[in-house]
């Protein structure tokens, strides 16, 4: 069995993703079949992440089948994008923290104005197996 072993993303890669693009993740559902929804993109030192709930589909999804893939598009310029693909780790640990800091980014606000106490918040962190870019040069 081959590994393939994660990659690491470019100063360019994580500068495109640090920008309040949204992105649009896929995972797969039990049947095998394809499920999209937008997402909001992070990335830090240890790599690109998003957040959801645990109530959601995509991480029902992940925790039965941990592969993703995540393609960053730029809004102003459809042939600026990043796309990447591998399997992921879910955490609840910092995860309120981290929609609060999305909030800030794509929002504005200090606090993600659509909290809800009953939903588990976690961040789903992805370790990019392949990363393709257009036009971050």
């Amino acid at each position: 069995m081959t590994t393939v072993a994660e990659k690491q993303l470019t100063e360019k890669q994580r500068a495109f993703l640090e920008n309040p693009f949204v992105g649009t993740v896929t995972t797969l559902r039990p049947d095998g079949s394809p499920h999209s929804t937008v997402v909001w993109v992070d990335v830090d030192d240890e790599g690109p992440s998003f957040n959801t709930t645990l109530a959601r589909a995509k991480a029902r999804h992940l925790q039965s089948d941990p592969r993703v893939a995540l393609l960053v598009l730029d809004p102003e310029d459809a042939y600026r994008w990043l796309a990447l693909d591998g399997p992921v780790e879910l955490t609840t640990d910092g995860a309120d923290e981290q929609i609060d800091r999305l909030a800030k980014k794509y929002l504005d606000e200090e606090q993600y104005p659509w909290r809800d106490p009953s939903e588990t918040r976690v961040t789903v962190r992805i370790h990019p197996r392949r990363v393709e870019d257009y036009g971050l040069d």
